[in-house]
């Protein structure tokens, strides 16, 4: 009974079914800061939505009615809760694992997990492919948390057998690293854990979100915003791994904290498979790429096409958008005006009896499709340095905090990783002052609903995430006078007499630049990219955090070996000799460059038109669901 409810539910995944009546406007998208005129349009139609299906099925009718809202949210957001557990319940702590557990270098240590982040942002854009290409994003989370939770297996046994690590090196000196069998086992972990998030990450929070209305009118009309509370759930859980595993890790063992996080891991899968009969889903409209190279094809094509003043006389045809504009299509821009070529209609090209060539003629809206991409692309970019600025950060920290005082009584000390709850809380607490307090207060000066747009929520980050690394420079210099004037330079072992809560402001500083940049940057991709391309977009967040580690690897791995032996920024094994204050300088210097990138790119972005579907009852989805009579 149990597998044919689930059956049911599954095939009952269809996204609802759009008419005609939509009602056009300017879509700003969070505000006024674009570089032109928004005037409304003023089309309007008569939408007829689908409110419900009946059939007889055993002699019992059966109303199907629109699937979504607001009651299926947390069958999908708690499992992704579960999910940020477990992976700041194995990530927050790796450094310490790799370092005295597997006995590797402090470099090579900090370069595998960037490397392991690397990958692990690089596969969502390839699940993101799959999710949006034939899959759907609903089955793409299933075999995600699968590859997950394999990895997360194989990663706790090789903690728990000896025979899968070397043996325990108590004083730092000439200690034996781990086999390439035992770096085997651990890099085959990491690889399925890749691909596990590959899966869900670009597709949990849009699947999330799609269950909401997130048209513009929908959005203006909650008194919350979805993705300062879907981050602020995972911020809880991050807190909550960083406090409770990284200290039954550091002080009951290594296999009862990578364990803990296995088991939430599988009841992550179960809670998400029983809400599968509440959710909405929108079905793949087949691969975006291929719409976005036949576009450039038919560009190419006719490039000696004469592109007609009157924007209306370009190509449309809503039957065939249909699937891939549910929430409204795009309407013309001005903009990257060569590809207007492709929507040039040519003679011979439109019948009645079949649609046309897509390698020859595009509609309007896959051609704005492509520009919303060409849009994106220069303020994406922005985050890249963003993100290299910031991927040593925890490893760094986390060793800065093992050689200072981390006491709260005789008998109690914290562990070095969970200095994150600094940043994590100051996350929880700065997105609710946020949404409640700064909001409505910029609100009354700017007119914006949101308080101000998503470009100036980024450009806001990256002025602090540049105050960050200053920060954390002072407080390495401040550590290390310390432990010149106790004498403690040469023992990589020493607990230098200063309180580790030096770093406090450095991790309040990495929590409030999260609110703004990355919260800012989660919120533009969706909002900015065309609707059937949500996970790709999400796909390209991840990718830009692939990016930024891999040149975070690359820069450390420069400045360690070109910084010299006796005086090198980055040493292996004694933190003490060496200049990670110079390190951050140069991170910062990287981020006033790209700062003015930023600045120079985002003077110059529109904010995408798109036709906006509307009931003509008004009535919002989010308080319908099956039910059966």
């Amino acid at each position: 009974m149990v597998s044919d409810s689930l059956e049911e539910a599954f095939l009952s995944q269809e996204p609802s079914k759009f008419g005609d009546n939509i009602v056009s406007h300017k879509y700003m998208g969070g505000g006024g800061c674009t570089s032109g005129n928004h005037p409304y349009m003023k089309m309007e139609q008569h939408h007829h939505d689908q409110e419900s299906s009946s059939s007889l099925q055993g002699g019992k009718m059966i109303i199907q009615k629109k699937l979504g809202g607001i009651r299926a949210v947390p069958f999908v957001l708690v499992p992704e809760v579960f999910d940020r557990f477990a992976t700041i319940g194995f990530h927050a702590n790796m450094i310490t694992y790799l370092t005295d557990v597997l006995n590797l270098p402090l470099v090579r240590a900090s370069n595998t997990i960037t490397m392991f982040d690397g990958t692990s942002s690089l596969t969502p854009l390839i699940g993101a492919m799959i999710a949006d290409s034939f899959a759907g994003r609903f089955w793409t989370i299933i075999l995600g948390t699968i590859f997950f939770e394999l990895g997360l297996v194989i990663m706790t046994s090789s903690a728990i057998l000896k025979s899968l690590h070397p043996p325990s090196c108590p004083t730092d000196v000439n200690c034996k690293e781990a086999s390439a069998y035992q770096l085997g086992i651990l890099y085959l972990s990491l690889i399925l854990i890749s691909l596990g998030l590959g899966g869900t990450r670009p597709c949990v929070v849009t699947y999330a979100a799609d269950q909401l209305d997130m048209t513009k009118s929908g959005v203006e009309s909650r008194k919350w915003n979805f993705f300062n509370w879907y981050y602020f759930s995972l911020g809880a859980a991050r807190l909550t791994a960083i406090t409770i595993v990284v200290y039954i890790q550091d002080n009951v063992g290594w296999g009862w904290g990578l364990g803990i996080p296995t088991i939430v891991m599988t009841l992550s899968l179960l809670i998400f498979l029983c809400g599968s009969p509440l959710y909405k889903s929108v079905k793949p409209a087949g691969s975006p790429l291929i719409r976005v190279v036949q576009v450039i094809v038919a560009a190419v094509r006719k490039r000696e096409a004469v592109v007609p003043q009157d924007p209306r006389l370009l190509y449309q045809n809503k039957a065939l958008d249909a699937v891939i504009s549910l929430n409204g299509r795009l309407l013309h821009t001005d903009q990257f005006k060569w590809l207007d070529k492709a929507a040039v209609v040519k003679a011979g090209e439109v019948t009645e009896s079949s649609p046309p060539n897509p390698w020859r003629l595009s509609t309007v809206h896959r051609v704005e499709e492509l520009k919303c991409l060409f849009r994106l692309l220069p303020i994406w970019a922005a985050g890249i340095l963003f993100v290299t600025a910031n991927s040593h950060n925890n490893s760094f920290n986390v060793r800065q905090g093992k050689t200072m005082d981390r006491h709260l009584s005789s008998s109690f000390q914290i562990p070095a990783a969970s200095m994150s709850f600094f940043s994590i809380s100051t996350v929880m607490i700065g997105l609710v002052l946020y949404e409640r307090v700064f909001v409505p207060c910029i609100r009354r000066f700017t007119g914006n609903p949101s308080g101000i747009t998503y470009l100036q929520r980024m450009g806001i980050g990256l002025v602090l995430n540049i105050l960050s690394s200053v920060v954390t420079s002072l407080v390495e210099v401040k550590r290390k006078s310390v432990a010149a004037q106790y004498n403690l330079l040469d023992d990589p072992k020493a607990i230098i007499p200063i309180s580790v809560f030096w770093l406090a402001p450095v991790y309040f500083l990495h929590g409030i630049t999260e609110v703004f940049m990355t919260v800012g940057q989660l919120e533009f991709l969706y909002d900015q990219s065309p609707e059937s391309m949500r996970s790709i977009a999400m796909g390209l967040f991840w990718i830009l955090n692939s990016v930024g580690h891999y040149l975070g690897t690359v820069l450390v791995s420069l400045v360690h070996d070109y910084t010299g032996k006796k005086t090198n920024w980055l040493p292996d094994r004694n933190l003490n000799r060496g200049k990670l204050d110079y390190y951050y300088w140069l991170v910062a210097v990287i981020q006033v460059v790209n700062l003015v990138y930023y600045l120079i790119c985002s003077s110059y972005y529109t904010y995408k038109p798109v036709e906006e579907v509307k009931d003509e009852d008004g009535e919002s989805d989010e308080d319908n669901g099956p039910h059966r009579i």
